[in-house]
């Protein structure tokens, strides 16, 4: 329905290498994200993208296809979405989204993501999220034979101390602020509108214009 609703109200969808390369844009451009990599983006997702050729990226937690979990992507089914010319792969780093005995969640008493934790000496800052952040660029680039475009940021959480690496490895990253992305502001922390299906897209793409003119008051003046 969402896909059909874009369709519909002429939207086009766009991959971040569109957006790195500075393609002239469609007039109403739209970016696609799944993060994770479910293994439901390629069994329910996928065919759906490809019934209405709609462009996606997909951000992986590389140490799932590394240690081929069940309930993920597999490397085979992400280069078989990339041949459609479809699909993008970005990282969404390799064990950095709480793959601990945090089970993923988010910990609101704890460090999350890529976020150094409090006391960290730069050399074990630099093995535990540089290095990591490091070995999902590498082995996307090897087992996909096309380095990724594209980064996600576990829980949307940045971190000025891992900034410098992931700038220069991705030219697009994402976070979770909800708001529509202004290209103008650059390629990096884009923020995300969160799709549920609670939630239509008309609602969140032609929001009223009551909203959008407190949203402008609240940015022309640095609220919260």
């Amino acid at each position: 329905e969402d896909l059909q609703w874009l369709q519909d109200n002429g939207y086009t969808t766009v991959l971040p290498r569109e957006l790195a390369a500075g393609e002239p844009l469609p007039e109403k451009p739209v970016l696609i994200t799944f993060d994770d990599g479910y293994r439901s983006n390629y069994n329910l997702a996928f065919p759906i993208f490809q019934e209405f050729e709609a462009k996606v990226v997909i951000s992986v937690m590389v140490y799932m296809q590394d240690h081929a979990a069940s309930d993920f992507v597999t490397w085979a089914m992400c280069r078989e979405m990339i041949d459609s010319g479809l699909i993008e792969i970005g990282s969404h780093t390799y064990l950095l989204h709480n793959l601990d005995e945090r089970g993923g969640s988010f910990d609101p008493e704890g460090t999350n993501g890529v976020q150094r934790k409090p006391e960290e000496t730069d050399e074990a800052f630099q093995t535990r999220v540089l290095d990591d952040i490091q070995l999902s660029y590498d082995l996307i680039a090897e087992k996909l034979e096309q380095p990724p475009i594209f980064f996600a940021y576990p829980f949307g959480l940045t971190e000025p101390d891992a900034d410098k690496l992931i700038q220069e490895l991705f030219p697009v990253t994402a976070v979770t602020l909800p708001k529509t992305a202004d290209l103008s502001d650059g390629l990096y922390d884009l923020p995300r509108q969160t799709v549920t299906m609670n939630k239509s897209l008309d609602s969140i793409l032609n929001p009223p214009l009551k909203t959008v003119v407190k949203a402008k008051i609240k940015d022309f003046f640095g609220l919260s």
